[in-house]
């Protein structure tokens, strides 16, 4: 028990340092993801209350919280930092910590089987929510930047634009599209992360109890493949315009 408690701190202690040195290196270095001199995505995208949930920021601001909780832990005088530390990270990151760990802590608040699987559903139910209101923002940048398309061509056809100018405008597009696929991907990170969590429930025995979360899940991985069909509708008119 002391060594898989010995180990697990020692996860969480490279896992906080690890979110360090990446937080350190985009502080310093910025976006490279898109390219230098690429735009950036809309604002809506990267701004707001809903923002920080499913992005790359969001994922580091995460681990960032997790580590401070974490390294809070390391320096406590609390009887059992191993421990400590878990629930450190389960608090700041949920199943984004991974399975194993998602479910032993949980598994630490709730013994009795009932109140855990429920604090699964809450907590699957929680991120559909999520994912819900950011699929809101999400489509009024879609829709914006299909007009922005429909206009783009217009422009190019009555020569109002040259291609530069049209490149121009199509970079924004593209800095949005790379944003909402990494969302969409950190989305399905989730749902899988859950689907996890369901296996190591189901070979503990409680299969006829797990139907519920999975149905929850099922109806959260219904709304990010919606969000993904929207965003790959947006990428199919964007690269109808070719410049050549």
């Amino acid at each position: 028990m002391m060594r898989r408690l010995w180990s697990s701190s020692k996860l969480l202690v490279s896992f906080m340092l690890t979110a360090s040195v990446l937080l350190t290196g985009c502080a310093s270095t910025g976006s490279g993801m898109l390219g230098s001199g690429a735009p950036a995505p809309d604002p809506r995208l990267t701004q707001g209350t809903d923002a920080e949930f499913f992005s790359k920021s969001g994922y580091q601001a995460c681990a960032m919280g997790a580590g401070a909780a974490v390294l809070t832990c390391a320096l406590s005088n609390s009887g059992n930092k191993a421990v400590c530390m878990i629930a450190a990270g389960v608090a700041a990151c949920g199943v984004a910590m991974g399975a194993n760990y998602y479910v032993d802590q949980r598994r630490s608040e709730y013994a009795n089987t009932t109140q855990r699987l429920q604090k699964y559903n809450s907590d699957v139910q929680l991120d559909t929510q999520k994912v819900v209101t950011r699929t809101a923002t999400a489509q009024q940048v879609i829709n914006d930047d299909k007009a922005q398309i429909a206009q783009i061509k217009r422009d190019l056809a009555s020569k109002k634009i040259d291609k530069a100018q049209a490149q121009q405008q199509i970079a924004a597009i593209d800095s949005n599209i790379d944003q909402l696929r990494t969302e969409v991907k950190n989305m399905q990170t989730k749902v899988a992360g859950y689907n996890d969590v369901v296996k190591v429930e189901r070979a503990q025995g409680n299969a006829p109890e797990l139907k519920q979360i999975d149905a929850n899940i099922s109806k959260m991985n219904e709304k990010v493949a919606s969000l993904q069909k929207e965003v790959d509708g947006l990428y199919s008119q964007r690269s109808a315009i070719t410049l050549g």
